[in-house]
């Protein structure tokens, strides 16, 4: 029985006790007033009619006559005269009547009054004993009506104090509801605090349960910068903080063949006649001219959701775009070489600071041979002995439509004709069992094309508005195939960030979810960056499925780990991590290190911790020792399909 009906229950037994308390010694009390009132009428009339006899030289003809007399008012049970022999001179009972009271209350109450005994005298001798008892139907009607009154203000004092009590009780069961939903969103992995009410023993326990979360808070918090640390160390660069040599190579190794890559632009930028810079301005303004030149990369990259700014070698910068096409790489590449030498002119006064190369890369290029392309581009640019930016042969697919109209109305049709569809790579434990299914979306742009990933529609989706109804058609293919495969362990489907901060996608989502079966085997995934650009939009995304108890995770997380601690309260299911850390994890002893403290803080809160981008056993073994719980990739896919 819970604590609330246990209230409940000892509030109506002691408010019954207390009525039934009250009713009782109420009519006692009564009860005995009214025994000591009829015994005092019962003596003064007895006394009465003593005297008036003993007035009247009584005779027995006349004492009946007085007696009938007085009996026939109808207030008296019983009237007898006795002489003082105790012979009845004269005796009258009445009949059995209504008592005015019903005959329960009668026999629980009886009242007993005591007669009214008195002398009749003839002068100076005695002449009789009057014997008189006052009918008790009056004090019986009196008796019951006293009882009806009380009744009704204990009923009504009962019923305020019930009304009282609840609100006592709810005043109670706010803060204490408070304080277990605390408790159920620990368990949940939500650190949350809450307000202290002012009921002194559960202020106590929410202030405890508060310093409690807060101390997990800040040592999870602690933890993530000290882990954050360890990223940088082997990730970036120590002067500009830009991303370094090896985790732009993984990057743009990761953008070249993953399962949905529309192919990538790669840019270039050195800083030129470094060597000379240093000579003639020093050390000290050498690296503050490096730090601006930088920053400007930095600047531009973050104008383009997926890009990286990375710092190669000395004088030379990278910017990674992953997804965009070479129409969109010459304004990008256009744009930076303003901001590059609008950071470095002043340093270096009408001479050449700035030299660009780039290019746009298809899916699948090596990544040598996409570097080796650049680098040539980039010595053209060099060769023109002035700022400047060339840019390599490239490639793009000329059967991809143009306009933002062609691709809408493509998309649109892709839609409508149902040729959608969703494949399938497998996420498995580190043992080999099957995590889920890992199923991006797939479009057809016409009856007889093939099949496209979502890179080479997604981003242009993005700006359409059109992920809403992409995302929901992927979920509902994957419920249907969730449906059919009652025995698969579960499905991973990708939700665009665009798509959750729509409060209206969010309602269909909730209602395609309850409307169909499996939803404990749906896994909804953000990417950390979408996720973090939207953030309480994905906030409300997680309180609004929490009860439909499908896992939410994110992917291609640790590139912002710094900002791991926004998501300690919203109950995550799971991390995938982004592949640039995974790939060669083997040999890269700082990365290990950032991984390993990764796991560690994941699984503190219960989170399951899976790596993208496994390449090979080397990996696997690395990541099993680091504590990851299990994998995707092309060695897992390997390994599944053998």
């Amino acid at each position: 029985m819970s604590m609330y009906r246990q209230l409940w229950l000892a509030i109506i037994v002691s408010t019954l006790l207390a009525l039934c308390g009250s009713m009782l010694a109420s009519m006692l009390s009564a009860r005995s007033y009214l025994q000591s009132q009829l015994s005092i009428k019962n003596a003064d009339n007895a006394t009465a009619l003593a005297l008036s006899l003993s007035q009247s030289n009584p005779d027995p003809v006349m004492v009946e006559l007085v007696v009938s007399s007085m009996f026939d008012r109808g207030h008296y049970e019983r009237i007898s005269v006795t002489d003082p022999a105790g012979a009845v001179m004269v005796t009258r009972v009445a009949t059995e009547v209504d008592l005015n009271a019903p005959r329960w209350f009668v026999r629980a109450l009886p009242i007993h009054a005591d007669p009214g005994l008195a002398q009749i005298s003839n002068g100076w001798k005695q002449f009789g004993t009057v014997t008189l008892v006052s009918h008790s139907r009056f004090a019986y009607a009196a008796l019951w009506k006293s009882a009806q009154q009380v009744a009704l203000a204990l009923i009504l004092a009962g019923l305020v104090g019930g009304y009282l009590g609840s609100l006592v009780l709810r005043r109670l069961r706010k803060p204490l509801d408070a304080v277990i939903g605390q408790a159920n969103a620990i368990t949940n992995r939500r650190f949350v605090t809450i307000e202290e009410p002012e009921v002194p023993e559960l202020k106590q326990l929410a202030s405890a349960m508060n310093a409690t979360v807060k101390r997990l808070k800040s040592m999870f918090e602690e933890e993530a910068a000290r882990l954050d640390k360890v990223r940088q160390d082997a990730n970036c660069d120590p002067l500009t903080g830009l991303a370094n040599r090896s985790y732009f190579l993984a990057r743009l190794r990761e953008a070249s063949i993953a399962q949905d890559s529309a192919g990538e632009s790669v840019i270039i930028a050195r800083l030129a006649n470094l060597a000379v810079v240093n000579q003639t301005l020093g050390r000290a303004a050498t690296d503050e001219l490096l730090c601006r030149f930088g920053s400007a990369l930095e600047e531009v990259a973050a104008l383009h959701p997926e890009a990286l700014a990375a710092r190669l070698n000395g004088a030379d910068f990278a910017l990674l775009l992953p997804g965009t096409s070479r129409f969109e790489l010459t304004k990008v590449a256009k744009n930076l070489l303003s901001a590059l030498t609008s950071a470095t002119g002043a340093f270096v006064p009408d001479k050449a600071t700035t030299w660009l190369g780039g290019g746009y890369f298809p899916p699948g290029m090596e990544v040598d041979n996409i570097l080796a392309q650049v680098d040539a581009a980039l010595a053209a640019a060099e060769l023109e002995a002035r700022d400047g930016l060339h840019f390599c042969g490239g490639y793009d697919n000329e059967a991809l439509p143009k306009s933002a109209k062609d691709w809408a109305t493509i998309i649109q049709r892709a839609l409508s004709e149902k040729w959608v569809r969703l494949v399938s790579f497998p996420v498995m434990t580190l043992e080999g069992g099957l995590i889920h299914r890992e199923c991006p979306l797939r479009l057809m742009f016409d009856a007889h094309g093939e099949w496209h990933p979502a890179g080479y529609f997604l981003p242009v989706a993005e700006r359409l508005k059109l992920t809403p109804q992409l995302d929901l058609a992927a979920v509902e293919l994957g419920l249907t195939e969730l449906e059919n495969k009652p025995n698969l362990t579960g499905l991973a489907i990708n939700l665009s960030a665009s798509s959750i901060q729509l409060p209206e996608f969010r309602a269909k989502l909730r209602k395609a979810l309850l409307s169909r079966p499996g939803t404990s085997r749906l896994w909804l995934e953000v990417s950390e960056a979408g996720a973090l650009v939207h953030f309480e939009a994905f906030r409300a995304l997680c309180q609004e499925l929490r009860d439909l108890k499908c896992q939410i995770g994110l992917e291609h997380f640790g590139r912002q780990f710094s900002e791991f601690g926004r998501f300690h309260d919203l109950g995550l299911d799971y991390l995938k991590v982004d592949a640039s850390f995974i790939r060669g994890i083997h040999a890269n002893a700082g990365n290990q290190a950032f991984l390993r403290g990764l796991s560690a803080i994941a699984h503190s809160i219960g989170l399951t911790v899976i790596a993208e981008g496994a390449a090979s056993a080397d990996d696997l073994r690395a990541l099993s020792a680091v504590g990851f719980d299990g994998a995707t990739g092309p060695v897992v896919t390997d390994v599944a399909l053998a």
